[in-house]
């Protein structure tokens, strides 16, 4: 009996056990379902995501639409000016209200027209001609004038006006010309803001990728410390390794703890760097699928296409030198509008209008009279003081500073396309070499290994070889980070902003605007990158930005 109901005790407990699991079950499945979900992201995707949101690309874009409506409001001074116009006045009291136009009731009465009777005798005629003779001396004399509106109570006014330039001795055509140079400097600066945002994604992108592989490095060297802190304290129980071996062993596994956690540190601010410049949620789990091993052959999608061009490294063909260049065209215009204000300017004008007074607040079309004239004017000036020939000796500095720095620009596109090949060949240099070092590292601690549980080498031995295992892993890692930056950044060299060594001019957003009084023009050049770590490759053996330069393996 006894036995039976301790069966039938535990049937009960598993019974009850198993209804307390289901919601246990079903909380951890909705715990499940409710964790952040990894997002997948190939470099492809992180440059379509980051050019869709970017607010550089979007201040770019509006400084092209800026520039295209300064162009259409230069033109339009080459075509006929219309305006049309439309007016009603109510007057309440007038100057003109203690004048009789004919029309008060407190006034003479209203006298009829004169007309002669041939059937009337004399005394008749000479009756109507008293009676027309006395209307007229007791009339307004301002009768006539009752229908223009002198003191009117309801005025309506319609009008056209037209204003044609005929001659302007060149202004109008060199503004226009210096609002094409504008719009095209600002279109060449949104192709600068896109070369430069791709190259920040795709820096940012192999950092974090970078990070990823140092990370991945130090958990295996923690990995490679405590097994070899294992085999130390085994050893020393059994009185086959001395304590200061298992000392240096200990010390060995404790000093890569905070190079890892250093590592993570780095990792964290490396993805949260991609994740801003990618305008994404910081919360977001990223997984990012594009190696740093993958080969150009290997890519599809847009870094195929960019790598697949041949570079283009002639000075000439820069954005920042196409940009000084238009900079330069837009001055030269400048120079001309300022010797336009010296010549004589003609002009035609015309005004047509329809105005009426009538005698309630809405008139009928019988009401209104016509009003056109048509002039013309012509404008020379005589004396300004020097006006004139301060805005020329300001567009002749302007000109001169413009082509100074046209020239200054191209000697820096052609250091910077130097500096770009070289970092490319240095980078493929390194990753050649990072390989076949790894390979012999690899290979020198497998060695060591087998040597130190065989008691023919010492533990200062093994970890040697396992720091340089460590820094040869490193090494490679960054060359392979450098080589697909450098390759980057020379299939985007065309339209990189400039970022030589040498002293540039700041980069400003200011428009090509021409007024009548020969202003000064700037025209964005374009050498400055907008991110510290645009072109800014690291080299092998020397961590990159976001990586701290503690060699790995060290304390």
């Amino acid at each position: 009996m006894k036995n039976i109901e301790r069966h039938c005790s535990a049937i009960a407990l598993l019974a009850v056990a198993s209804l307390l699991c289901v919601p246990v079950a079903r909380a951890q499945a909705n715990d499940t379902s409710s964790l952040p979900q990894v997002r997948q992201l190939s470099l492809d995707d992180a440059l379509a995501s980051a050019e869709a949101r970017s607010p550089d690309l979007a201040i770019a874009r509006a400084g092209v639409t800026r520039a295209e409506g300064q162009r259409d409001k230069a033109r339009s001074q080459f075509l006929p000016q219309i305006f049309g116009t439309a007016g009603y006045t109510r007057t309440l009291r007038s100057q003109f209200q203690g004048l009789s136009f004919g029309s008060d009731t407190a006034g003479p009465p209203t006298c009829s027209s004169f007309m002669v009777d041939p059937n009337a005798s004399v005394n008749q005629r000479l009756s109507l001609l008293e009676s027309a003779l006395g209307c007229g001396a007791g009339s307004s004399p301002f009768g006539s004038l009752q229908n223009l509106g002198f003191g009117a109570a309801n005025q309506w006014n319609l009008g056209l006006s037209l204003q044609q330039n005929v001659f302007t001795g060149g202004r109008v055509t060199a503004q226009y010309r210096a609002a094409n140079a504008g719009r095209r400097s600002a279109t060449i600066g949104l192709t600068a803001a896109k070369a430069q945002l791709t190259l920040d994604v795709t820096q940012a992108y192999y950092d974090a990728q970078l990070a990823d592989r140092l990370v991945a490095i130090a958990e295996a060297t923690l990995s490679q410390a405590d097994t070899t802190l294992a085999q130390t304290r085994l050893g020393r129980q059994v009185g086959n390794a001395a304590e200061f071996d298992l000392l240096r062993a200990q010390v060995t596994r404790d000093n890569q703890v905070p190079v890892l956690i250093q590592r993570r540190s780095d990792r964290d601010v490396a993805y949260v760097r991609l994740k801003q410049l990618l305008h994404l949620p910081l919360t977001d789990s990223l997984a990012l699928t594009t190696s740093l091993d993958d080969s150009t052959a290997a890519r599809s999608g847009t870094v195929s296409t960019l790598l697949a061009q041949a570079p283009d490294t002639a000075a000439e063909s820069r954005a920042p030198v196409r940009q000084a260049a238009e900079n330069v065209t837009a001055q030269k215009s400048a120079v001309t509008v300022a010797h336009a204000e010296r010549i004589p300017s003609l002009s035609l004008s015309s005004a047509f209008g329809r105005v009426a007074y009538p005698s309630g607040i809405f008139p009928s079309w019988s009401d209104f009279r016509s009003n056109w004239t048509v002039g013309g004017s012509l404008t020379l000036p005589i004396f300004t003081g020097g006006n004139i020939h301060g805005d020329e000796q300001i567009a002749t500095a302007g000109l001169q500073q413009a082509r100074a720095q046209l020239q200054q620009t191209r000697e820096l596109a052609e250091l910077d396309a130097r500096n770009a090949l070289n970092k490319l060949q240095a980078a493929q240099a390194q990753m050649n070499a990072s390989r076949g070092t790894a390979q012999q590292a690899a290979r020198a601690y497998q060695i060591a290994t087998v040597r130190y549980k065989e008691g023919i080498s010492t533990q200062t031995e093994l970890n040697d070889a396992q720091i340089q295992l460590q820094q040869a892993e490193a090494n490679r890692a960054t060359a392979a980070r450098d080589l697909q930056v450098a390759r980057m950044r020379l299939a985007l060299l065309r339209d990189l902003p400039l970022t030589g060594g040498a002293a540039q001019p700041s980069q400003t957003q200011t428009q090509t605007q021409v007024s009548t009084q020969a202003a000064p023009l700037a025209v964005p050049l374009g050498t400055q990158s907008t991110s510290a770590s645009t072109g800014q490759t690291g080299s092998a053996g020397n961590l990159p930005p976001g990586v701290p330069s503690q060699q790995p393996g060290t304390p």
